[in-house]
């Protein structure tokens, strides 16, 4: 189930390269990379699962209320990252000239589908 939705979002994106869903803890739970490329979407979201947690806590610390999703554009890709639960997340990496509103489209849509298949 993961993956397919993990699909849609990838091959939905003009652009988008990967996704995957990880724990808090860095243990992915699943993955999907488009056309089999060599890429290692685990190691980008184990790295993003610090950051993410941070930024958690201090939206919490500011009463900002729970952050919901982070983008982070770097010169070679850019990484969509949403909250689904305290103890999970899903990160979609993407190519820097992909259709970035797509994307979060396409993640906010299936992101009440992957958190409830997590429960």
């Amino acid at each position: 189930m993961f993956k397919e939705l993990l699909q849609e979002v990838v091959d939905g994106t003009e652009g988008g390269i990967a996704a995957l869903i990880m724990g808090y803890d860095g243990i992915p739970l699943d993955n999907y990379v488009r056309d089999d490329r060599s890429f290692d979407v685990e190691s980008i979201g184990m790295e993003f699962s610090v950051v993410l947690k941070s930024i958690q806590n201090a939206a919490e610390m500011l009463d900002a209320g729970g952050a919901q999703e982070v983008a982070i554009k770097a010169e070679r890709m850019t990484t969509l990252l949403r909250y689904l639960s305290s103890e999970y997340f899903v990160a979609v990496a993407l190519a820097p000239e992909a259709n970035l509103g797509k994307a979060r489209f396409l993640l906010r849509t299936r992101a009440s589908k992957l958190a409830e298949a997590l429960s």
